[in-house]
């Protein structure tokens, strides 16, 4: 495990401070951390709604740059992003004055995640979806999880909650932790389940190639407690490679004949996506969903695995499936107007820009569909991937 900072966790932790505070999950864990009864404040450089106005209304103080006066008074423990360069002011300051730092992740599995199992999605496509399906089914069976997950879960409203429950829902992130800790986000976890969706190229800002990637995803299959639970998508070429060195338990799901769950017959009932699942070769049961493609029945599938291993039955599976609205900016449908349908989605990647493209001319038929892609990603805006966006 890449970790090249030692953390002296201070006996008792009270303020907790948290640099780029406005960053999605850093902003999430700032609002885990005040409702597990913690002092927290934040700094950042660009402070603006909607983060802005959720963290004013958990009642969490926000400072506007970076400067070594915020952490007076001093916080016991500072949270580091990992967009945050070790010449910040505030760094330098924190390490001036030897308070203990760390970064996100390890402060989700210190505190957010303390005493609970983890259950960790991670993969280059289809996190979020697939971790909040599964989230919003924990729920749906009445286990009042906790979750942090990298987008807005539209039956929750939030990106993150602070559940009662056994079990915690995690985002396995394979970039970058801090620029203490090069590695990536999700070896800081120790998953009782994890999903491995899909091993790709991406993020060509910290990753040179296809092997390096690779590496990350090894390292993580390795670290898995032998009682550990991996389900594994069967149709990733890297995944096959990988998967002898897990030396928990593995299940495949997909599409493959020898897979223990795999889609069966698939049709498309407006609004809903109506599919069959096969469990080690006998139907298991007919599911609806809303959320539409290929891609995303491989990442409720997935899902469905977890739940069955938790002994959530077909039945409550099958009512979370349909009132699971999914997550803002994945396929959200903005508005509809004079027949012409807006649809918002995040994709970045050229595997999932294609995917999403595919699944919306499969699901509106004959309808005319125009595609307005925005390069906003490190990678999306370098040459390597260029050729294929044009395809």
């Amino acid at each position: 495990m890449p970790v090249t900072h030692d953390i002296a966790w201070p006996e008792a932790v009270r303020h907790v401070h948290l640099i780029a505070v406005c960053g999605t999950a850093m902003g999430a864990l700032a609002c885990l951390l005040k409702e597990l009864g913690f002092t927290v404040s934040g700094s950042d450089q660009h402070i603006y709604p909607p983060m802005s106005d959720f963290l004013a209304a958990k009642g969490i103080p926000i400072f506007e740059g970076f400067h070594a006066d915020h952490l007076d008074p001093r916080p016991d423990l500072v949270v580091v992003g990992n967009a945050v360069s070790k010449d910040n002011p505030e760094v330098t300051a924190m390490q001036a004055l030897g308070l203990p730092y760390c970064s996100m992740p390890q402060a989700v599995n210190r505190f957010a995640a303390a005493g609970k199992r983890q259950i960790i999605v991670t993969g280059t496509h289809g996190k979020t979806t697939s971790a909040s399906f599964i989230a919003w089914l924990l729920h749906c069976a009445r286990l009042d999880p906790s979750f942090l997950i990298g987008g807005i879960v539209s039956g929750f409203g939030s990106n993150y909650r602070s559940g009662q429950g056994a079990w915690i829902v995690l985002e396995g992130d394979e970039y970058d932790t801090a620029f203490f800790d090069k590695g990536p986000k999700f070896l800081h976890y120790t998953p009782a389940v994890a999903v491995l969706t899909s091993v790709e190229f991406d993020h060509a800002d910290i990753y040179r190639d296809l092997a390096h990637v690779k590496q990350s995803f090894a390292q993580l299959l390795r670290g898995m407690d032998p009682k550990a639970l991996l389900l594994a998508w069967d149709q990733d070429a890297v995944i096959t490679e990988l998967l002898s060195l897990c030396p928990g338990r593995i299940a495949r799901y997909g599409g493959r004949e020898d897979s223990p769950w795999r889609l069966g017959r698939v049709e498309i009932v407006p609004p809903f996506t109506r599919f069959e699942v096969i469990h080690k070769g006998r139907p298991y049961h007919t599911f609806e969903t809303r959320m539409i493609g290929m891609h995303n029945l491989n990442n409720l599938l997935a899902g469905i695995a977890v739940g069955a291993h938790l002994n959530i039955g077909p039945a409550t599976i099958g009512e979370a499936l349909k009132s699971f609205q999914g997550v803002r900016r994945r396929q959200e449908v903005r508005g509809v107007k004079n027949g012409i349908v807006v649809i918002d989605d995040f994709a970045h990647h050229p595997t999932a820009v294609k995917a999403t493209i595919e699944a919306v001319k499969a699901f509106y038929g004959d309808q005319r569909v125009i595609a307005i892609f925005e390069p906003r990603t490190n990678s999306s805006r370098r040459n390597i991937f260029q050729s294929v966006y044009a395809q």
